[in-house]
């Protein structure tokens, strides 16, 4: 049966109706087009194999593409993957909302169909407050840029529009992003497979702010964290250093004291205060990262997580 296409405005108060059009687009495994912190997106239900390929399709591109997943909130992060490490988690915690894309283990009690994935996903939360809203309704969406794959990304709902016509079911109207995508950086990609992470491409995040928060990741050509200072060690910079104390305090020689009269009390040198030590920063060996897939290059999608739904049942059901 043909799609009858929608379009809803998605700017200002208003905007029920769009979250409402949305949603039913996306429970009956329909695709929705909407703004991101970049440019539009093409989304589809993360956890219909059917969905997801109707968007693969729409788009012209293959399985050997797998779309990124969208969520609403970094709270949904145990939830689609597994074994996170301490530094992967700071690094989300840090950056999102925002543009920061991480390969993760995929939890393998999911029942999607994603592509071509080798057993990871790449999750980001997007910067665009009703775009969370939505993912908040919704669940974890497959999203991609709007755009028919080896054109330029759509910066405006027409755009989108003209090039994905009716395989789109609703198309949510933000408004131009044209003088955002022009100066709007790619998200930076992490793939955090491993216990250190390793970016596989830099973008808005740089390497320093990522090393601020952890210190070990490695740079997208291998490049590792710099070394301590010379001489500077991880007890150097807890302790402060040791001061040399003198072995004994001369003592005021003993006197025949007059009748009545007091010995003067002596005082002891006062001893030097204790140096600062530099500190320094461990510098962990990388580790043998997992090979990852193609990662979807553009930049779509942003908004909160509902905590039922991004959790999906894993009773082989697909949706």
């Amino acid at each position: 049966m043909p799609v009858v296409s929608e379009r809803f405005v998605f700017t200002g108060t208003d905007v029920w109706p769009s979250y409402s059009a949305a949603v039913d687009a996306i429970l009956e495994g329909q695709l929705v087009v909407f703004p991101t912190d970049t440019v539009y997106g093409i989304a589809a239900d993360a956890f219909k194999p059917d969905a997801v390929q109707r968007l693969l399709d729409a788009k012209g591109r293959g399985r050997d593409m797998p779309p990124p997943v969208l969520i609403s909130a970094v709270e949904t992060l145990d939830a689609l993957a597994a074994s996170v490490s301490d530094a992967a988690r700071a690094l989300c915690e840090a950056f999102w909302p925002g543009a920061l894309t991480v390969i993760c283990l995929a939890q393998t009690s999911l029942m999607w169909d994603l592509g071509e994935t080798k057993g990871t996903v790449a999750l980001r939360v997007p910067n665009h407050e009703n775009t969370r809203e939505l993912l908040s309704r919704t669940g974890p969406l497959a999203v991609s840029s709007a755009n028919i794959s080896g054109k330029p990304a759509a910066t405006d709902v027409y755009d989108a529009e003209r090039q994905l016509g009716d395989s789109v079911r609703v198309y949510l109207d933000g408004g131009s992003l044209a003088d955002t995508a022009e100066t709007a950086l790619p998200s930076t990609i992490v793939d955090v497979t491993g216990d250190v992470p390793r970016v596989v491409r830099l973008g808005a995040i740089s390497l320093d702010q990522l090393r601020e928060v952890a210190p070990e990741t490695i740079g997208p050509d291998g490049e590792l964290p710099p070394e301590p200072a010379p001489g500077a060690t991880e007890e150097s910079s807890l302790e402060p250093e040791a001061v040399a104390v003198p072995e004994t305090v001369a003592e005021p020689e003993a006197t025949e004291p007059d009748a009545g009269a007091e010995p003067e009390a002596t005082e002891p040198d006062a001893a030097a205060e204790p140096q600062a030590a530099a500190e320094a920063d461990a510098v962990a060996e990388p580790e043998a990262v997992v090979e990852q897939p193609p990662v979807d290059e553009t930049e779509a999608g942003s908004a909160e997580t509902p905590p039922s739904q991004d959790a999906r049942p894993s009773d082989g059901s697909a949706s």
